[in-house]
């Protein structure tokens, strides 16, 4: 890959990633403010933001922003992280003047009016209730909670039903100036792309000064623990979580791999012990989440409710068994999945996009595909152990959701037992 990085005056960053095999390309601007910048008042602001941006500016209505980027075969979308909101485009080549323009209008001239702020508060209102009608979803929120309480970082990204109806125009507006700065932004871009042309365009379209960067958020501190929510269900719905690894540490490669030996697919141990030998659950996966400082690493599962004791025993034999005899074969295959995984995302402009701009907010630079499987190379099966030697001790600090029929705290902690013995 071809990456170049420039810096405009005004303290927005340019990176790209020129390919110029393929007659597409994508653009990103990632703004690195999200939910874990908020107040506890503002809550679910950053998430309404991503949505009021595409509501009308002062020179097109929402009819016509849409419009404008799917006359020509394109799309524009947006997400909210807890660390950042991401802004991005596809479009074929000669498009690419139309999205850059697209995305800074709507973030530089947003009408942010009351009556558009009044119906995106209904639809936010029945995202939050779907969400909280998929069980699936709804666990890995308490989890969430549970892990970081009264912090940002466990609080919901969309905001709660009262948080959601109290913001006003003016208060989205005060979040915007504060955190919308260019000095907090990357405008990134992949596939048939031209470095310099990228540079014109966005001095030509970002026209907001303040190169203040962006704004630092408290550092989070996991605690573990159990919540539990019944729900008249077939299945009982869990989540074990711990303390992760961060983005940028040296264990993040570790956590990556350890959790697909663990539960990363067909083949990975808990698949083929919990669901092919015993046919304890239907979908069982590990995961491994990175943050700044901090991250989470567990296991999700969904089980009858008369099978949850046996699969909590299932769990933590094997994390336990990883611990002491994780093997070099199993390593190798999970570092060939994750390499499989990266390379393939790299031939997609789009993940190549927001690839690079998370490279910069993380490490500070652009990693290249050998810098990685670099790093997936170094990962060791001592590495893998140890990691996975810290989450099978008492004092690990487990933190276990649960969302089913009886569900109930005494099951959590029952749960959660197996790994503080």
């Amino acid at each position: 890959m071809t990456v170049t990085v420039s810096h405009l005056d005004n303290g927005l960053t340019i990176v790209t990633d020129e390919m110029p095999h393929i007659k597409t390309a994508a653009v990103a601007l990632t703004v690195n403010a999200g939910a874990r910048h908020e107040t506890p008042e503002q809550h679910g602001i950053a998430h309404m933001l991503e949505h009021m941006a595409f509501k009308g500016t002062t020179t097109r209505s929402a009819a016509e922003i849409v419009g404008a980027i799917e006359r020509v075969g394109g799309s524009l979308n947006a997400a909210t992280s807890h660390e950042n909101t991401v802004y991005a485009a596809r479009i074929l080549a000669e498009d690419v003047p139309l999205a850059i323009t697209l995305i800074a209008d709507i973030l530089e001239n947003s009408r942010l009016e009351a009556d558009e702020l009044a119906r995106e508060q209904g639809v936010v209102l029945s995202e939050i209730g779907e969400a909280e009608d998929t069980p699936d979803d709804l666990v890995f929120e308490m989890m969430s909670e549970a892990a970081f309480p009264d912090q940002p970082l466990g609080r919901p990204i969309l905001g709660t039903r009262d948080s959601v109806r109290a913001m006003t125009a003016d208060s989205i507006r005060g979040y915007l100036a504060s955190h919308y700065r260019p000095g907090a932004m990357i405008l990134s871009a992949a596939g048939a792309v031209d470095h310099t042309t990228i540079v014109a365009l966005a001095e030509e379209a970002f026209q907001a000064k303040g190169s203040t960067p962006a704004s630092a958020f408290g550092k989070a501190a996991y605690t573990g623990g159990t919540t539990a929510r019944a729900r008249d269900l077939d299945q009982t719905h869990l989540v074990l979580g711990f303390e992760g690894a961060a983005t940028g540490s040296d264990d993040f490669f570790t956590a990556d791999i350890a959790s697909t030996v663990l539960g990363g697919g067909m083949s990975s141990r808990l698949f083929q012990e919990a669901r092919e030998k015993r046919g304890l659950c239907y979908s069982i996966y590990a995961y491994s989440w990175g943050f700044a400082e901090t991250g989470l690493f567990g296991v999700y599962a969904g089980a009858a409710p008369t099978d949850v004791e046996e699969l909590a025993r299932v769990i933590h034999g094997e994390v336990a068994d990883m611990a002491a005899s994780a093997n070099e074969d199993e390593i190798a295959a999970a570092r060939a999945q994750s390499k499989a995984g990266l390379l393939m995302s790299l031939e997609n402009c789009a993940s190549r996009a927001e690839q690079v701009a998370r490279h910069l907010v993380v490490f500070g630079k652009v990693l290249s595909a050998d810098d990685l499987v670099a790093r997936l190379d170094a990962v060791t099966t001592d590495d893998v152990r140890q990691f996975m030697g810290r989450l099978a001790t008492p004092t690990s600090s487990p933190t276990v959701s649960i969302v089913g029929p009886n569900a109930s705290l005494a099951s959590a902690d029952g749960f959660a037992a197996h790994f503080q013995s």
